[in-house]
């Protein structure tokens, strides 16, 4: 990044703060905006509530309240994040796929690690941070991938049902709902995908793992939106190569398991495999062995009128095998739904951008709308990061901020009177570390523990 580059950020974001004015009644509550999503921006070790309010010389309970009381409709602000996505980031309809594959939406869930039994919707559950049985919360998410374009567009705790939803008295201490509610994930995931079409977001594609995959109601629900997903499903996934020509309970006319049904069933015996390589996100291009038919899915214990992609896929070198299967049309090119498979590994890198860049993972905090609106507030930022980045690659939206040029920051949103505007020192590719300058009579922005703001790129 250049210094006029870095030093325009500080105006960049006052820009794009102000564009969500209408989401805050009062001026004093929009301003604590600022102040925590510059918070979320800086290089704080901890960015919960009292570190950012310490750093910008807030009172810790007033940013406490702007989460948990004070009244500013975070339901809005998450449509507007959807209708400024489809507004500057993605193509309007008609237009041709980018990259091959178009606007492609990932379902995903993560988990972050809680001490204690206060956190709305902990519990002793596996923790995919840790890799175990652990202490934490999860939460359910949409993402969606443009080009190079990706960003967060949905975020949803999900409500354990044993230890919270049927404990209701325990819910009330946490502030959540009586119309919240146990959900399955895959409940919450579809609701979410609504969410954001009725925002007017067009998915070419879904993708998601297998979890999602074995569900057949969510998969049956995505159908009825008219949308079109290649996921992951379990080897063990019961589907008939063939039409049975009889309904009987005896076994050559039961459904068969993926694995078995490529291996052993007519349509898929002397298929030779077809070589692709394709790219992930965190790795180098890997080059797979394919083998792909059209199967009935088992839904209520018959088969399925229509017929759906049953897709295997075997890594050279690794040998690890993958079962996908789709929904898209016959002639749809096998290459195209393996690309739009792969796409998902970049939900990933969101995730640990939010983790590591913006501070997802660190509320600190007994209440459920103080939860859902600091996860609302990271997708906020998140939006923000995804804008510049595009931008620095020189891949211009088409609603442009001005983020390259100079220009003296307004004075609504501040944190505390600080300012983004920044010196020529210490860029990196991930992560700019740049110092506040005093500018116009304005207050130096000084976290606790450091002099500098990180801005996550």
């Amino acid at each position: 990044m250049t210094e006029e580059q870095i030093a325009a950020l500080g105006p960049a974001f006052t820009n794009f703060l102000s564009s969500f004015r209408k989401c805050f009644p009062r001026l004093p509550t929009f301003k604590h905006l600022g102040t925590y999503c510059r918070g979320l921006l800086s290089d704080l070790t901890r960015k919960s509530v009292e570190p950012i309010a310490l750093a910008a010389g807030t009172a810790v309970r007033t940013l406490q309240e702007f989460l948990t009381h004070h009244a500013w409709d975070h339901g809005r602000m998450r449509e507007q994040i959807h209708r400024r996505v489809v507004r500057d980031h993605l193509p309007a309809p008609g237009a041709g796929p980018q990259g091959g594959v178009g606007t492609v939406g990932w379902i995903d869930e993560t988990s972050v690690a809680k001490k204690g039994d206060k956190t709305p919707g902990v519990q002793r559950q596996h923790c995919g941070a840790s890799g175990k049985i652990d202490n934490c919360i999860v939460t359910v998410h949409l993402a969606v991938s443009h080009g190079r374009f990706m960003t967060m567009l949905d975020s949803e705790l999900f409500l354990p049902e044993g230890t919270w939803d049927q404990h209701r008295d325990r819910c009330r201490e946490a502030h959540i709902p009586d119309s919240v509610i146990y959900r399955p994930k895959s409940t919450i995931a579809l609701e979410q995908i609504q969410r954001a079409v009725a925002n007017g977001v067009r998915f070419d594609w879904l993708t998601f793992d297998e979890w999602y995959g074995s569900k057949p109601a969510f998969l049956a629900g995505l159908e009825t939106l008219g949308l079109l997903y290649v996921c992951e499903v379990p080897k063990s996934l019961p589907c008939y190569p063939s039409l049975p020509k009889y309904r009987s309970l005896q076994k050559p006319f039961q459904p068969k398991r993926a694995d078995s049904a490529v291996i052993r069933s007519k349509p898929f015996r002397g298929k030779k495999w077809r070589k692709m390589s394709l790219q992930r996100k965190t790795l180098g291009p890997q080059v797979w062995e394919v083998k792909a038919e059209q199967v009935h899915l088992a839904r209520d214990g018959q088969p399925t009128e229509r017929t759906y992609w049953l897709i295997v896929a075997r890594n050279v070198q690794s040998g690890e095998l993958k079962y996908f299967i789709s929904n898209a049309p016959p002639r749809t090119a096998l290459a195209t739904l393996m690309k739009v498979a792969f796409t998902r590994a970049g939900v990933e890198h969101v995730f640990r951008l939010a983790k590591t860049e913006i501070g997802f993972a660190h509320f600190e905090g007994r209440s459920y709308k103080g939860l859902i609106r600091h996860m609302i507030l990271c997708q906020l930022v998140m939006l923000f990061v995804a804008e510049q980045t595009t931008q620095l690659r020189g891949e211009k939206s088409r609603a442009d901020n001005g983020a390259d040029g100079w220009g003296l920051e307004p004075a609504v949103p501040t944190l505390d009177g600080a300012s983004l505007q920044t010196g020529p020192h210490r860029a990196s590719r991930v992560g700019h570390s740049v110092s506040s300058e005093t500018q116009q009579g304005r207050k130096r922005f000084t976290p606790a523990a450091s002099s500098q703001a990180r801005i996550a790129l």
